[in-house]
């Protein structure tokens, strides 16, 4: 792979996705963009092609389509100058579990969960044969908190957050690095596409400080970054408590405490 990668960034018309081009490029490196608004794609590339530089591939792909996402997971499989993914693309879904239709939640299932093991199954073997690459998936705090009530969105998250830890185990004695980032609520359109209530919107980071942050764990090649998180040991200390679980695990006979 160059020094430089390209890398290729989902979701990339507006929020999360969109700062990612802007400082992936300003880095020096070549992107690819995908998502369904191409207009907005074009416009942005524009811009950052007489401010960088770099070059820019527009793809117009609707990820919970299988034509599209064949066509993108392909391009990762192929195009071996790619040697950065950023699982962006996502969506939410607001009301309670109960009241949410099938479709809805199977809509939802496709662009958070289906299409991110898609694309990082498609590149992950030829990271794994070059001995180096990097996959970026954004999962949520909510992954971790069923509290907060979006239960099938949360699910999702949580799935992405298993994903690249388990990618992390698999892929990183290889050279490649997994990285999941777990922004709280941040002001993207996700809230209006999700049919949120914006009286009852929660506090709200800055997209640009989210993704900022979000670099810093990357440069510094962190597992799991939580922009919002202060106590970093916190988190230490909850892995610890799972890790801690593991041994049990391994018991042919149950606890003591299920015994009558």
């Amino acid at each position: 792979m160059p020094a430089l990668p390209s890398v290729l960034i989902t979701g990339a018309s507006s929020g999360i996705g969109a700062v990612y081009a802007d400082r992936f490029a300003r880095r020096g490196h070549d992107l690819v963009l995908v998502a369904r608004d191409d207009q907005r794609m074009e416009a942005l590339a524009a811009t950052l092609r007489a401010e960088t530089g770099v070059s820019i591939d527009v793809v117009k792909a609707d990820l919970t389509q299988a034509p599209d996402l064949n066509a993108v997971a392909g391009r990762l499989r192929e195009d071996d100058t790619i040697g950065v993914l950023i699982n962006n693309a996502g969506a939410g879904l607001s009301g309670q579990f109960a009241d949410q239709s099938s479709a809805a939640q199977q809509n939802l299932i496709a662009l958070n969960v289906s299409a991110v093991v898609e694309l990082a199954n498609a590149v992950a073997p030829r990271f794994a044969k070059a001995g180096s690459g990097a996959i970026v998936n954004i999962g949520s705090v909510v992954g971790l908190a069923p509290e907060f009530g979006l239960t099938t969105y949360g699910a999702t998250k949580a799935f992405v957050l298993f994903l690249s830890q388990g990618l992390a185990f698999e892929l990183g004695p290889k050279g490649v690095y997994v990285q999941a980032v777990l922004p709280s609520g941040t002001r993207t359109e996700i809230w209006d596409r999700s049919g949120a209530d914006p009286a009852n919107l929660p506090p709200l980071m800055e997209v640009a400080d989210l993704v900022d942050a979000a670099l810093v764990g990357f440069d510094r090649r962190e597992p799991v970054t939580i922009p919002p998180l202060q106590d970093a040991g916190l988190w230490d200390a909850f892995q610890g408590a799972r890790q801690a679980m593991l041994p049990g695990f391994a018991a042919t006979a149950p606890a003591d405490r299920y015994r009558g």
